[in-house]
C-alpha cells in the first residue's frame, strides 16, 4: 500500500515537471517566434535586392545594345529582357537576365512593377539616394549610364535630409502592369523592411535602376 502511494507521487512529480518544461518551452517558443518570422523576411528582401540589381543589370546591357536614345533604346517589358539579345555574328540571343530575376521576391504576383523615366517615384529615389550618399548622388562611371541618368531624372547637387518617414500601408499594389518603357523596376510590396535599401525603409520605394550605380 505504501509503496503504491509512494509510486502515484513520485508520477504526479514527474508529470508536473513535465508540464512545467512543457511551458517553459512554449515560452521560449513565442518568445523566438518575431525574430525568425523577422529573419524570414530579412532572407526574403536579400533576394529581392539580389534580384533587383539583375534587373538593374540587364536593363543598362539593353540600353547599350540598343543605341543610348531616350526613351526608344529602353525596354518596354520584362519579357524583352528574358528574350536577351542578339548575338553578334549569329542568329541566337544572348541571356541578360535569369528566369528567376524576372519576378520580384516580395510580392504574392511576382510581377514587378516598372518605374518610367521622368517619374516622380524615381525623383523621390534619387533623393533618398542623395541623402543616403551624404547630400550628392553618385554619378555613373559608365558615360552612357550617366547620359541615361540626365535623361531620366533632373540633376540634383545637393539635397538635405528633411524627408519624414511615412507609415507603410501593407499589403500588395494590385494596379494594373504599366507599359512603355522603364529605367527601373519596384516591388508590389508596400510593406515596411528589415533591411535598409540606400536608407529606405519601405519595399515599394526600393528601385532598382541602373541609374545611381
Amino acid at each position: 500500500m505504501v509503496l503504491t502511494i509512494q509510486r502515484q507521487n513520485q508520477e504526479g512529480y514527474t508529470l508536473v515537471a513535465l508540464l512545467a518544461v512543457m511551458t517553459i518551452l512554449a515560452l521560449f517558443a513565442v518568445a523566438a517566434a518575431p525574430r525568425v518570422r523577422q529573419q524570414a523576411q530579412r532572407e526574403r528582401e536579400k533576394e529581392e535586392i539580389f534580384r533587383g540589381e539583375q534587373m538593374a543589370d540587364a536593363i543598362r546591357i539593353w540600353y547599350k545594345t540598343h543605341g543610348t536614345t531616350v526613351p526608344q533604346s529602353l525596354p518596354t517589358s520584362v519579357e524583352q529582357l528574358l528574350e536577351g539579345i542578339p548575338q553578334l555574328g549569329g542568329s541566337r540571343k544572348v541571356q541578360i537576365l535569369r528566369p528567376s530575376a524576372a519576378r520580384d521576391a516580395l510580392s504574392s504576383s511576382g510581377e514587378w512593377r516598372l518605374i518610367a523615366p521622368q517619374s516622380q517615384e524615381l525623383l523621390s529615389f534619387e533623393e533618398s539616394v542623395a541623402i543616403f550618399a551624404g547630400g550628392f548622388p553618385p554619378r555613373p562611371r559608365d558615360t552612357a549610364i550617366a547620359g541615361l541618368q540626365d535623361a531620366s531624372v533632373p540633376r540634383i547637387t545637393n539635397v538635405l535630409n528633411t524627408k519624414s518617414t511615412e507609415t507603410a500601408p501593407g499589403g500588395e499594389d494590385t494596379s494594373a502592369s504599366s507599359s512603355g518603357p522603364f529605367v527601373g523596376v519596384a516591388s508590389r510590396s508596400r510593406r515596411s523592411s528589415v533591411i535598409n535599401y540606400y536608407g529606405i525603409d519601405r519595399h515599394d520605394y526600393w528601385i532598382f535602376t541602373p541609374l545611381f550605380r
